[in-house]
C-alpha cells in the first residue's frame, strides 16, 4: 500500500516551522509543549512523542492510540486532535536533564513521518528588591561599590539548590537568582 509522507510543521507558541531541526526552550520547573501538524489521511494512525539522538533507536515517552483521548506517562503527555490534523506533546516539570534530541512521528515511524527537535531548558528567575540598609551588604557581596552589576555564585545552605547564580543590580537594587534544582 503506497503512503503518502506526512507534512510535518512544528508548531511552537502559535509559530509554524518548516522541516529543519529546531530548538525549542522551556523553562526549569515548567511546562514544554510542542506540537506536530500532518498531511490528511494520518488521522487514525497512531502518534508518538520519542527521546534520543536516533530516530531509530529512540526511547518512546508517550503516543496515541489512534484516537484524540489524552495519554499522559508519567511528565510526558500527547494528544491528536484529527480534525486539526496536529498532536501536541507536553513535557511538564522541565528538569535541567531533560535537554536532549526528542522526535515527533507517526507509526511505522519512518524517517518520512518523524521530525526532529532539540529541547533546550533554560534556569528559572528569582527577582526581589531590596531596600537601603541592604546596600552595605551588596556592596560587600559585589566587592566594587562603584559597579552598578555583579554576578556571583552562591550555595545556599539547606537548600536542594545547586548552581545557583545571584545577580545584582544595584542601580535598581534588585537581585536576581537563577534557579537550578538537583
Amino acid at each position: 500500500m503506497w503512503l503518502f509522507p506526512a507534512l510535518f510543521l512544528l508548531i511552537v507558541q502559535g509559530h509554524f516551522y518548516t522541516c529543519q531541526e529546531e530548538a525549542e526552550r522551556g523553562i526549569y520547573g515548567g511546562t514544554l509543549t510542542v506540537s506536530c501538524v500532518y498531511s490528511p489521511g494520518w488521522e487514525s494512525y497512531k502518534k508518538c512523542f520519542c527521546r534520543g539522538n536516533d530516530g531509530d533507536s529512540c526511547k518512546i515517552l508517550v503516543k496515541t492510540t489512534g484516537s484524540e483521548q489524552l495519554v499522559k506517562e508519567g511528565r510526558a503527555s500527547i494528544q491528536d486532535n484529527h480534525s486539526q490534523r496536529k498532536f501536541t506533546m507536553t513535557l511538564e516539570n522541565l528538569q535541567e536533564e531533560d535537554e536532549d534530541t526528542y522526535w515527533c512521528g507517526i507509526e511505522p515511524f519512518d524517517p518520512d513521518l518523524r521530525y526532529k527537535f532539540s529541547v533546550i531548558v533554560d534556569p528559572a528567575t528569582m527577582q526581589c528588591h531590596y531596600g537601603p540598609r541592604w546596600e552595605t551588604y551588596v556592596k560587600s557581596w559585589c566587592q566594587d561599590a562603584y559597579s552598578n552589576d555583579c554576578t556571583i555564585f552562591v550555595e545556599i545552605s539547606g537548600s536542594t539548590l545547586t548552581k545557583n547564580l545571584l545577580f545584582i543590580n544595584q542601580k535598581e537594587r534588585t537581585l536576581s537568582v537563577l534557579l537550578w534544582r538537583k
